[in-house]
């Protein structure tokens, strides 16, 4: 809900989900607790679909939202990667028809810019399975239980091809740098390609520098807070 150009920041990345061409609809999926009101309010005006569901179980809010608007595939843009790129999230559903992969993964964009694919029979398969009621993290889910077909779209474009650089919203530092790039790139309606704003960051390394030593932090919390997955089956140890 942090502002930038007097908007807030989760309108930019809903614009950019809307270019996708091959989804069906757009759904916002939050949370019922009344501090997410602002988030639905968000959704009507941005006129996209909206969902309210558990709290901390974002697998379980998923797939009950894939219920009630009755899709069997959907596409995950998380509400902190301000900059998922559209041609991706149409390159995964592509993969998922050539494919029926359970779970689909970019490799080599910026980190935050990809979009994920989930089929929603494997989304119910892990939460009839899962002992977890906080499933933050939930790439594991389906990336190192060895449950499900994964696949991965590699991205060797070396325009695109840039996982060092950081785009996603956890610090104040990654909000600086999105502030700084969307101030300078942003105008009234045009939506800066992610080919664009790489290219623009290529030009000006000293805003990629904004926030890229908080990468190093962001691994560390997520091994610490993530390293185990309860499975009625047994609990495993996520090893990178």
């Amino acid at each position: 809900l942090l502002e930038v150009l007097g908007r807030p920041i989760i309108e930019y990345l809903i614009e950019r989900v809307k270019l996708a061409k091959l989804p069906k609809m757009v759904v916002l999926c939050t949370t019922h607790l009344p501090e997410d009101d602002p988030l639905e309010r968000i959704a009507k005006k941005m006129n996209i679909q909206v969902f309210r569901g558990h709290p901390t179980d974002i697998l379980l809010r998923w797939l009950k939202a894939a219920e009630k608007y009755n899709v069997d595939f959907i596409v995950s843009a998380d509400g902190d990667d301000i900059f998922c790129d559209p041609e991706h999230i149409d390159k995964v559903v592509t993969h998922f028809t050539k494919t029926g992969a359970d779970y689909i993964a970019c490799r080599g964009l910026p980190f935050g810019a990809s979009p994920t694919g989930i089929k929603v029979e494997a989304l119910r398969k892990i939460c009839e399975l899962k002992l977890d009621e906080d499933t933050e993290g939930q790439a594991r889910y389906f990336t190192h239980t060895g449950l499900f077909k994964v696949e991965y779209i590699e991205v060797n474009d070396p325009e695109l091809n840039h996982p060092e650089i950081r785009m996603t919203l956890d610090y104040p530092e990654d909000f600086e740098f999105f502030k700084t790039v969307i101030q300078q790139l942003y105008r009234p309606g045009k939506i800066p390609t992610l080919r664009e704003i790489i290219r623009f960051l290529k030009q000006h390394p000293e805003i990629v520098k904004i926030n890229q030593h908080m990468q190093k932090e962001y691994e560390a919390r997520y091994k610490s807070k993530y390293a185990l997955i309860r499975l009625k089956t047994g609990t495993l140890r996520v090893e990178e």
